[in-house]
């Protein structure tokens, strides 16, 4: 099989596998104004899920042009682990940022806004591709808004 052939395949069966199970965290936080969450935190645990990205390129690129079973298996791995936290990102910013954080009547509402929306293209852009500008872009467009969410100290 073509080894371009062979990865979107790969990509493919994964993304079968995991968009079911995604949806089901994708849930998981309430919509109540709790006041529990740290939104600093949050900025940061989408960081961590773009390193996860970055380094998921990195491994499906070194393990694209090996053929044998422990590396397919490995490959297969990597491509639902950057699956997975590029969703989390999207997850983040869709069900919690957008949803209890961006108001309208914020004086730069739509600034605001149009940043959000950058990083789920981003992600989205992340789970289309294996490039690690992607990876970089989707970091960036996190650090774009983590002037919003400063770190308090409790």
């Amino acid at each position: 099989m073509h080894h371009l052939a062979r990865i979107i395949l790969l990509s493919i069966t994964a993304a079968m596998v995991f968009i079911p199970l995604s949806q089901r965290t994708a849930q998981a936080h309430c919509q109540i104004p709790c006041g529990i969450y740290d939104d600093y935190a949050r900025v940061q645990s989408m960081l961590e899920d773009a390193a996860t990205v970055e380094k998921s390129i990195r491994m499906i690129n070194e393990l694209s042009g090996k053929s044998d079973a422990q590396s397919q298996n490995q490959l297969i791995r990597w491509v639902m682990n950057k699956e997975n936290h590029a969703q989390r990102v999207i997850a983040t910013i869709c069900d919690y940022f957008l949803t209890q954080r961006l108001k309208p009547d914020q004086k730069d509402y739509a600034q605001r806004l149009a940043k959000h929306h950058a990083i789920i293209i981003a992600a989205m852009k992340a789970k289309q591709n294996a490039d690690q500008k992607y990876a970089v872009e989707l970091k960036e467009t996190i650090e774009a808004i983590s002037s919003y969410y400063p770190q308090h100290n409790h």
